[in-house]
């Protein structure tokens, strides 16, 4: 496993405010060469640091205007079995294995609630391996992005990042 230097840390921060952003722009602002900026980034690609770029979605506009958390308890050390059930469904946006009172917490989006009351009453439920489900309807979301001021996974900002201080 990779430790990550203050420059990666800079690289990561930009990458996810905007997964566009050139090598040239990304090595411009972390005053690295555009050939280490490649290097670093496909190093953190390669190490499974970086698990790809993506747009964010305003799902609402993109026709999916209800949005849930679902709780699920399922039979235990069906895990994997469910998660590949769960992975085949629509709407699907996140997958996780969590403890506490229940032992899936899922993420969806659909058009509508129509669309919703179907993905949970004759989808998720007919898994085999699920217990009971709770639904959670989501009324608005903020996604969490860096802000320019602060280093990816650190606290103020420092300031740049210059090749004197690495």
């Amino acid at each position: 496993m990779s430790r990550l230097d203050r420059v990666d840390r800079s690289i990561l921060r930009l990458l996810q405010q905007d997964g566009r952003a050139s090598i040239r722009s990304v090595a411009e602002r972390v005053h690295v060469s555009r050939a280490n900026a490649y290097a670093r980034i496909s190093r953190m690609v390669e190490d499974g640091i970086i698990r790809g770029f993506t747009a964010r979605v305003d799902h609402e506009r993109a026709g999916q205007g209800a949005s849930a958390y679902i709780t699920l308890k399922i039979v235990q050390n069906s895990w994997r079995t469910v998660r590949e059930q769960l992975l085949q469904l629509p709407g699907v946006a996140h997958i996780a294995l969590v403890g506490g009172e229940f032992d899936v917490l899922l993420l969806v989006h659909t058009a509508d609630n129509r669309a919703l009351r179907e993905l949970v009453l004759n989808r998720i439920q007919s898994v085999p391996q699920v217990l009971t489900t709770q639904t959670l309807l989501v009324f608005e979301e903020t996604d969490q992005v860096p802000p320019d001021a602060a280093p990816w996974g650190a606290g103020p900002d420092p300031g740049p990042v210059r090749p004197d201080r690495i």
